[in-house]
């Protein structure tokens, strides 16, 4: 056991435990190599299935999750639940200006590690590349990986991207959670590139080779349909708001607005203008708290090091943000197979899924 995990379980002994249903599940050997050379920053430690939804994680994130379930929850604590590349960042930014009265200027550091605490980021983590943060010489990635929530001023705001059942279950009691959905064929399109740029994935996997992956559920945090449906059940929960990434598209001001009154938050038509103004994408895209300075939150290099790295790479941490770029990249047999896919996982359920917008 690391050390980190090791300090996780004498952080929680005091705690709930997590439920047995909760651990991690046993994979066969042709699964495990699979993995390992699909990500091979993993191969040491390896990925597991855990809980009932087999939610795909390091094999040692066991002490880590039992932290988690116990963290506390008071009201005014707000949480972002979404799954990577649904629009995480957009909406944190969004939430975040919204509760602090649209201080701009306050919004002008990084929403994690400074304003947000993201939850599970350790437990993410292959245990040598903790062991890089903790050696290097980067002061934001360390309070990242290692400062513990319960340093942070109240009210909380919380970036996760486990499933509501690996959450405190007191979450939708006492505090207030925002989720975000996308459709599954931009996801996975975004999910390949942001696995490369944070080194992750193999760099000679092919797109039909990942959006397998994708819809098995053997990549990091999926399977996709189990997250967004227990969400999408608790939907009416006064305390939930469900939001669409494609709403958010079609109608920012519209989303701002709603986010707003969930929040009981009043904006006049002067905030709704600079906040619509300050959300468009090419907006965020130019601002450096929410993109370009993020792969630094993430990396054991100097603001230096990386900035000379990166200058050789043209991946950057926000994309494109574009409904039905998945066009752009799938093969037609993989575009039919997940359309089947989808298909099958909604049977049954009113949950619909917009993977085209008209543009303007």
């Amino acid at each position: 056991m690391s050390a980190e995990a090791e300090k996780c379980v004498s952080a929680a002994v005091d705690a709930p435990p997590l439920p047995a249903s909760l651990g991690a599940r046993s994979v066969d050997e042709e699964t495990r190599r699979r993995l390992a050379d699909a990500f091979p920053v993993y191969a040491s430690v390896g990925l597991s299935p855990f809980g009932p939804s087999g939610v795909l994680l390091p094999s040692d994130a066991g002490p880590f999750l039992e932290r988690y379930y116990s963290t506390p929850v008071e009201p005014g604590d707000l949480w972002i639940v979404t799954l990577p590349k649904c629009g995480t960042t957009w909406t944190q930014e969004m939430v975040w200006l919204i509760q602090n009265d649209c201080d701009y200027e306050g919004a002008q550091c990084l929403l994690c590690p400074d304003r947000y605490h993201f939850l599970e980021i350790p437990a993410l983590m292959a245990p040598h590349v903790r062991d890089e943060i903790r050696q290097g010489k980067n002061p934001v990635s360390k309070r990242l990986m290692f400062s513990p929530i319960e340093e942070r001023p109240k009210p909380w705001f919380v970036k996760t991207h486990l499933p509501l059942h690996y959450c405190p279950p007191a979450l939708l009691e006492r505090g207030k959670v925002i989720y975000v959905a996308r459709n599954p064929k931009d996801v996975c399109v975004s999910y390949f590139n942001h696995l490369l740029m944070f080194k992750e994935r193999r760099p000679d996997m092919n797109m039909d080779e990942f959006a397998q992956m994708f819809m098995d559920g053997e990549v990091s945090l999926l399977p996709f349909f189990p997250h967004v449906l227990e969400a999408w059940k608790e939907r009416n929960n006064p305390n939930m708001l469900f939001l669409f990434f494609e709403d958010m598209k079609r109608d920012l001001r519209g989303a701002i607005q709603r986010v707003a009154d969930f929040l009981e938050k009043p904006l006049t038509e002067k905030q709704l203008d600079g906040l619509e103004s300050h959300l468009h994408f090419s907006s965020m895209k130019k601002n450096p708290w929410v993109n370009k300075n993020m792969t630094y939150a993430y990396s054991a290099l100097t603001a230096e090091e990386l900035a000379a790295e990166n200058a050789a790479s043209k991946l950057e941490f926000m994309r494109k943000g574009e409904t039905g770029d998945w066009r752009n990249h799938f093969s037609q047999k993989t575009s039919d197979e997940m359309d089947a896919w989808i298909e099958r996982e909604l049977a049954g359920t009113d949950l619909k899924f917009v993977t085209e917008l008209k543009k303007n």
